[in-house]
């Protein structure tokens, strides 16, 4: 959920300031880039050491690092972070940022940041509710700032009750919740297919073709982050998907993923066959090895189901269906025919001749046309790149 986001996340003196260590755990963990800015009185609770240890980040605390004498940017700083998540947030902190007052980086910070800011309280249960505090959660609420609300429990005093920061846990749940209401895709389900499938001629030999499944696995990866909820049905491939929330579904041949895509597509708003699916499959599979006997050796095979054209036929209004054309000649021309013939709403069009495109590469060089026959022609870019690409003309299609 936070992979390759930048969060700077501000730490006040506070005795909930313990709990700062797993919750940069846990954000580091998710993928994210996290730098702390810590209150000099922050820094009686939790080391600066153990939070860069954690964040593999060097830990701010001053506008000038001793050290060297650099300037600690706090507009840069500011103008980096995709969310700034101040906790524990102390009373102290919390009036002077309701009030723009500015007497240490954390808040120079706070007052640049250009990203959506949550806080996450941290006190007694009396300075909690005194009207003051009240006053002061109210008005940074109405500047746009998000509470991550307070849990009860026992707190520093010895009392019960309202105050106690969130667990890591629950700031987590709290901030992924928040990141998924501003997701394009968010609640819908979306297939993708990816890699080789390999026909078997006995129990050690297949046909089968180079695809190393590259590409697809990047599309699903990017529909994730997207908040797609994704179903990858892969053929044989080293490839791992980055992104937890993916239902991977595992075949070997034509007839497996085209039962897997019947049974999932009617479930699906879209559907992107990226899978390089075999042509043909052998009428018969020797149940033994065949031994090498003869000069020569042939094999009779039969055409296996054409997966995308049985998906098109079955498509539903409103479903969106994508295909790829992987072409050494007559490249546009053979796309289109495709495109046409298998009912899809899009076609991702590659060309051997491309140098830098096509199988195992990390690179791809694609054209995109669609049902009006528009051609959108991109430069040579990385799979993953491409894949921004793709889901981007899905998004489209879905809003409109």
């Amino acid at each position: 959920m936070f992979q390759n986001k930048n969060i700077v996340l501000g730490i006040c003196g506070s005795i909930a300031a313990y709990k700062s260590a797993s919750f940069v755990r846990l954000l580091i963990k998710s993928g994210a880039n996290v730098r702390v800015i810590m209150t000099p009185d922050a820094t009686g609770f939790i080391t600066p050491l153990t939070l860069s240890t954690l964040s593999k980040n060097p830990v701010l605390v001053d506008y000038f690092t001793s050290e060297t004498g650099e300037w600690n940017n706090h507009v840069e700083l500011g103008l980096w972070a995709d969310f700034f998540v101040v906790a524990p947030a102390t009373a102290n902190t919390l009036a002077k940022m309701a009030n723009g007052l500015c007497d240490n980086l954390l808040l120079a910070v706070y007052l640049s940041a250009k990203c959506p800011v949550y806080f996450a309280p941290a006190m007694d249960l009396d300075m909690w509710k005194h009207d003051a505090t009240k006053k002061n959660v109210l008005k940074l609420q109405s500047f746009g700032n998000i509470l991550i609300p307070p849990g009860n429990g026992e707190l520093a005093s010895g009392l019960y009750g309202e105050g106690r920061m969130a667990e890591p846990e629950e700031m987590i749940e709290f901030l992924s919740a928040e990141l998924k209401k501003n997701l394009p895709l968010i609640n819908q389900k979306i297939l993708v297919t990816a890699g080789p499938t390999y026909e078997a001629i006995d129990p050690v030999r297949f046909i089968g073709n180079h695809s190393s499944g590259k590409m697809g696995f990047a599309i699903a990866d990017e529909l994730a982050l997207l908040g797609a909820e994704v179903t990858l049905i892969a053929g044989p491939s080293a490839q791992v998907s980055k992104q937890k929330t993916i239902k991977r579904i595992d075949v070997t041949s034509a007839a497996e993923m085209l039962e897997a895509c019947v049974f999932h597509f009617k479930n699906s708003k879209a559907c992107i066959m990226s899978a390089a699916v075999a042509d043909y499959t052998p009428v018969m599979v020797a149940q033994q090895k065949i031994k090498k006997q003869n000069n020569s050796f042939s094999i009779d095979v039969k055409k296996t189901t054409d997966i995308l054209s049985e998906l098109g036929t079955h498509k539903a209004a409103g479903q969106i269906l994508v295909g790829f054309a992987l072409e050494t000649n007559d490249e546009e021309k053979n796309a289109i025919e495709k495109l046409r013939k298998k009912n899809l709403d899009f076609i991702v069009l590659n060309s051997l001749n491309d140098k830098g495109a096509g199988f195992k590469s990390d690179t791809n060089k694609v054209t995109i046309i669609d049902m009006s026959l528009k051609k959108t022609v991109y430069e040579l870019k990385s799979k993953e790149e491409v894949a921004r690409d793709i889901c981007q003309k899905v998004i489209e299609l879905i809003k409109r």
